[in-house]
């Protein structure tokens, strides 16, 4: 370990469990939806295609990348609202997995935005915790 590693929380752990979960969650259930499950013509859609921009923050948020953390949990709105209209407008099993999609966005939201604020909490005792070496005689 070097000078610059800190020790990761359980809490920072868990909430980048969470929210690298909730997103893999959200690119599974997005093709299975649009491909298998409840496709909006049979034999598959097109609008699978709306995983891929899901796709590029895995990298950052597997890296535990910061900013990858808060442009996600602006990012997730968009399929919470495509969520929100899907579920109150499409009949079931599409709205069931709408409801599905509404979860993990808030999951996800809720996830990126407590290791955000667990990590500069984090990282703002640790800068404002003293050297107690150089203060021994």
């Amino acid at each position: 370990m070097t000078a610059t590693d800190h020790p990761v929380s359980a809490p920072v752990r868990l909430s980048r469990l969470l929210a690298v979960g909730s997103l893999l969650g959200l690119i599974v259930l997005g093709l299975a939806w649009e491909l298998w499950l409840a496709p909006l013509r049979p034999g598959g859609s097109w609008l699978a295609l709306k995983v891929l921009p899901l796709c590029i923050p895995l990298v950052g948020l597997l890296k535990n990348r910061m900013y990858t953390y808060r442009w996600v949990s602006l990012v997730v709105w968009l399929y919470f609202i495509e969520g929100v209209v899907r579920a109150t407008s499409e009949p079931p099993p599409g709205a069931w997995l709408a409801a599905l999609e509404v979860l993990l966005c808030l999951t996800l939201f809720a996830g990126c935005t407590l290791h955000v604020r667990l990590r500069l909490k984090a990282a703002k005792s640790a800068h404002a915790t003293p050297n107690t070496e150089s203060l021994t005689p």
